[in-house]
């Protein structure tokens, strides 16, 4: 009996610990944890080149993109690569009919042609430290999580004053291990970000959401901007007089290739990984949250398509909603796609079966004895709770309208009940919010839209808000003529009605608004919280906390790291093929050719549709200097490194630290790897540098960006 014990015990490590190239590893800890390992596997670096407090290391040229994505300094004059998909919002902000840079692309000659967003920006990592030992003396496991989060939020107000250096840095405190430790993050943000080069959406966005997630891939995924700063250096606001940043440090870039088994290594952002959720999470994600939010995301993009296909500037106003909707709707089918076809939910059960074990010794059992009862018991109470959430989440990310009248009703009502001082100090944020609302609001599509969702939420989310339920009543589940007539008669529902209210402010009108209660109703639902729920999620809170540290001290010697949360992370492993496919025309399946992207084209097709010179070039097999020496123009690689969502724009570097491709994506194979990493299917799907260079130097003529490269023959 002790001998499988042992062996569960052994699983239970070999599952929560590095396996293969598995890992999201923290900088500060390279030189313990990895750096031997690394330079075993081939890099030719050390810890200290790589992150370094005192001396320019490659972590200065690595930037998160715009709050959820990656981005790399690529030039001495602060030009920076990240994937198209992320600059994607930026671009279609910046694009109109007569300019649209979407379906065109854009590159910029010189300085002054470069494009200023409204709002975007880039953020440096300076330095990280860990704070576990300050905080957790403060806490102890008898406190009700309340107050243990109120002393820890307390402790973290006061970390991050001292190392802002007075405004000069922004510090984020970050828990880790739901709890167990904690670490604060140095940053300096640059809002100064202008667009400077994008491939039109035929290369940029080349097979659209059926390739999303798919291998083999043929997209150019990348776009190119540039971070400004005063004079001196420093952050500053837009201004013509802001100058190109002058980097403490940018990535070269090699021509060299990659070949099957090459080192890479991949540092970034990664958004939100789950690979500590307990076994009745996975099944609750599986058969209750996720298919609602498939479902209503589902809903939302038949909804906008139905208008985008019928006006273009419809279609580039609202490109960017509709591509993070779908990304997140086909993400969430092949979560659930993976996670039952690998049980998922059944190994984790038997590891935590090792856990309850061992808990269940006399040393433990105060401690975790009740830990999974008091888990399993949390997630038994709130799995329809987790489909209605999921319903009315895909409801919100779908419709503008779902929840901006509650929001701009709040602060109309502020407006209404102030003074004339404290309207005027007021009413820019109003104007603002207005202006960033509507300047490119399409009604007829908010209309079927906001229909649409609420047909669904009331047939399919259960405990769904009061007042809608009303509502649901009065028009037999058919909001049709309701939000119709709801739009019509709102002061929400344009903006001249809005600025009459602002000319003459009536509190009763903004409570009594069709669109302000629906909205309001739907945000008051999305934020309810009984005592009872409450006290539920304190427990679980506790109880997590627990089961995580329990699995750390069944082994303390382990080697863990743990959930992404937007920090900064460094993973690595090898350039790695997949079985043969007949798709690809690859001599080996871990590499695309342009000879396949032109195999995929589809004149005047939305996804696969090409431009004409990239045709051309391909025929004239006109690659410049960035073919393989065997004479093919690669497109997108495969590497095994262990990224998620966040990671999008991440540079892959080779063993010097060199650029050698842009990730982007992963493989639907392995999409539960954001809960349970596996080793055999895990791909990193990103797009070769030369395919990106190609297309800047060969396709579009832009020498002038080539020309502020170090590239590496």
């Amino acid at each position: 009996m002790m001998k499988k014990i042992l062996l569960l015990m052994t699983l239970c490590v070999a599952f929560l610990t590095s396996m293969a190239d598995e890992g999201m590893w923290f900088l500060m800890h390279l030189k313990r944890l990895n750096e031997a390992d690394m330079q075993k596997k081939g890099l030719k670096l050390t810890a200290e080149e790589i992150y370094s407090i005192n001396n320019s290391s490659l972590k200065d040229a690595i930037v998160q993109f715009n709050g959820g994505c990656t981005a790399e300094i690529v030039s001495k004059t602060g030009l920076v690569f990240t994937n198209h998909h992320c600059g994607y919002g930026a671009i279609a902000e910046l694009s109109t009919k007569e300019h649209d840079y979407l379906t065109h692309g854009f590159w910029a000659k010189n300085y002054g042609e470069e494009l200023k967003p409204k709002s975007l920006y880039v953020r440096f990592f300076v330095r990280m430290d860990d704070v576990s030992k300050r905080i957790l003396a403060l806490v102890n496991d008898k406190m009700p999580e309340k107050e243990r989060q109120k002393i820890i939020n307390q402790e973290i107000a006061k970390i991050e004053k001292e190392n802002s250096e007075n405004g000069k840095y922004v510090v984020s405190v970050k828990s880790f291990y739901n709890g167990n430790e904690f670490y604060y993050f140095v940053y300096q943000d640059f809002t100064d970000v202008r667009l400077v080069g994008t491939p039109p959406n035929s290369i940029g966005k080349f097979g659209g959401d059926t390739d999303n997630w798919e291998w083999p891939r043929h997209t150019g995924d990348f776009s190119i901007f540039r971070v400004y700063a005063d004079k001196d250096g420093n952050p500053a606001p837009y201004s013509k007089d802001n100058v190109p940043l002058k980097p403490k440090y940018h990535l070269p870039i090699s021509l060299k290739g990659v070949q099957e088994g090459d080192f890479s290594m991949i540092l970034g952002y990664p958004g939100r990984t789950n690979r500590w959720m307990p076994a009745a999470g996975i099944d609750q994600n599986v058969n209750y949250a996720y298919p609602a939010w498939v479902e209503a995301s589902k809903v939302g993009m038949d909804a906008m398509k139905r208008h985008m296909e019928k006006d273009q500037t419809v279609n580039i106003n609202y490109a960017s909603q509709y591509s993070g909707v779908a990304n997140y709707w086909k993400n969430r089918q092949g979560m659930i796609d993976a996670l039952t076809k690998h049980n998922t939910a059944a190994s984790k059960r038997k590891l935590e079966n090792g856990l309850q074990k061992w808990a269940n010794k006399k040393e433990n059992k105060a401690q975790y004895g009740d830990v999974l009862q008091t888990i399993n018991s949390y997630y038994a109470a709130t799995n329809e709770k987790a489909r209605h959430d999921n319903y009315l989440i895909g409801m919100l990310r779908s419709s503008t309208f779902a929840a901006l009248p509650n929001n701009l009703g709040n602060a109309l009502l502020q407006y209404a009940g102030a003074n004339e001082a404290q309207r005027a100090q007021i009413v820019p944020r109003i104007k603002a919010l207005i202006q960033d609302s509507y300047e490119k609001a399409y009604m007829p599509l908010e209309i079927d839209v906001l229909t649409d969702e609420l047909n669904l939420y009331v047939k399919k989310a259960g405990n769904i808000a009061p007042y809608i339920a009303e509502l649901a009543t009065a028009n037999h589940a058919d909001f049709s003529q309701t939000v119709k007539v709801a739009f019509e008669q709102s002061i929400f529902g344009s903006t001249e009605k809005l600025n009459a209210f602002l000319a003459n402010p009536n509190v009763e009108l903004v409570n009594n608004d069709p669109l302000f209660k629906i909205s309001n109703a739907l945000l008051t639902k999305y934020r309810e919280a009984s005592p009872a729920q409450e006290q539920m999620d304190d427990d679980f809170q506790g109880a997590f906390r627990k089961y995580i540290a329990g699995f750390l001290a069944m082994n303390p010697k382990g080697k863990y790291y743990p959930d992404a949360n937007s920090t900064l992370r460094l993973t690595y492993g090898t350039v790695r093929a997949l079985p043969k496919d007949p798709r690809n025309d690859a001599d080996i399946n871990n590499y695309t050719t342009l000879k396949g992207t032109i195999a995929k084209y589809k004149p005047n097709d939305e996804e696969f549709d090409l431009p004409k010179r990239l045709i051309e070039l391909y025929e004239r097999k006109d690659y410049g200097r960035y073919a393989d020496k065997k004479g093919y123009m690669p497109v997108n690689f495969l590497s095994d490194q262990d990224i998620t969502g966040g990671n999008s724009g991440s540079p892959v570097l080779n063993a010097k630290g060199e650029l050698i491709g842009l990730a982007f994506d992963g493989n639907i194979e392995a999409m539960a790897g954001d809960v349970i990493f596996d080793p055999v299917l895990q791909r990193t799907i990103s797009v070769d540098i030369r395919y990106v260079l190609f297309v800047i130097d060969k396709f579009a003529g832009a020498q002038n960006i080539i020309n502020e490269l170090t590239i590496v023959e």
